[in-house]
């Protein structure tokens, strides 16, 4: 694998961290239902279709689906029906076609978007199982193909900032989309574009890297609540030399994690993993839609025999 440069550090968001929990308003934009016609602000929902009341709406209208439980989040399927994509790699630049996932209803407002990153030599198939099982729980999510599958870790972060782009600039689902509301995802050299993509962009909601691989081990300047999941017996991308050094090279006052795999290996996140799916879940649920009923499932630290080891910042900000 060869080496990728240093990363330049970028300035940090500006303004306070966000109150726990957080309460700011979106900017409003006109989203048009589906089949209906009716207008809504994309940061609030159009009708409380998940039973809440209208105080409970107020008080986070960022909230989508019912209540969570254990059962829910560890579920193959979320409560949102879903439909997919295809996106041709010629009708796309700066990354070359996926495929998107998204819920059908609108009915509770838009939706925050993830993009997620295949590793090296990889297809997007390698991490396919995501986008169903992201999108039944209520976020657009698309799974990208790099420009080449010997793409370096910054060049698919740029790859994934660009999928994000064309999500809430020029795609079919960009209507069902919060643009304030974004995250990133990566498996390996995807993983470590993660990392390289909540650098270049603060504004991100949240990042996770899943058994990331990159030459930066120093990531101080991010400002991006982020999730660290490396694998215990990782040969490819030891947790010794990345995903340990990653955590603990970000800011202590941010809200991350970190998450190794107990006895699991490098491809662990390559197929339908519980673990990763619960914790992904929860950490895009409570960052990038500020949903405090997810906050039990971060905090405090899981335990479990799935779990080599946990670390965190909780209470999270």
């Amino acid at each position: 694998m060869q080496p990728v440069p240093a990363l330049h550090p970028h300035p940090a968001r500006s303004g306070p961290r966000r109150p726990w929990p957080r309460l700011v308003a979106r900017p409003l934009l006109a989203l048009a239902l589906v089949g209906g016609g009716a207008l809504a602000a994309p940061g609030a929902p159009a009708a409380a279709g998940d039973g809440r009341s209208a105080a409970a709406v107020a008080a986070n209208p960022y909230e989508r689906g019912p209540a969570p439980t254990v059962s829910s989040i560890e579920a193959a399927r979320g409560p949102f029906a879903i439909a997919q994509s295809t996106v041709a790699a010629s009708a796309v630049s700066g990354f070359r076609g996926g495929t998107v996932y998204y819920p059908t209803s609108t009915a509770e407002g838009t939706f925050g978007a993830v993009a997620i990153s295949p590793g090296y030599t990889a297809s997007q198939s390698s991490v396919a199982w995501l986008g169903p099982r992201l999108a039944s729980q209520g976020f657009v999510v698309i799974t990208i193909d790099t420009l080449s599958v010997y793409d370096q870790p910054a060049s698919r972060g740029t790859q994934l900032l660009a999928a994000l782009d064309y999500l809430t600039g020029s795609s079919a689902v960009r209507t069902r989309i919060d643009r304030n509301r974004l995250a990133v995802m990566g498996h390996s050299m995807g993983g470590g574009g993660s990392l390289s993509a909540a650098n270049t962009r603060p504004t991100l909601q949240a990042a996770i890297p899943l058994t990331g691989w990159h030459t930066v081990k120093n990531w101080s300047s991010v400002r991006v609540p982020t999730l660290v999941v490396g694998a215990e017996n990782d040969s490819t991308a030891p947790v010794s030399s990345h995903s340990e050094p990653f955590y603990t090279s970000l800011p202590a006052s941010l809200d991350k994690a970190y998450l190794e795999l107990n006895a699991a290996g490098h491809s662990a996140p390559t197929s339908a993993n519980v673990t990763v799916a619960k914790y992904s879940i929860s950490w895009l649920k409570r960052f990038v839609d500020d949903d405090t009923r997810y906050e039990q499932f971060l905090c405090p630290a899981p335990r479990g025999s799935a779990i080599e080891e946990y670390r965190d910042t909780c209470p999270h900000s």
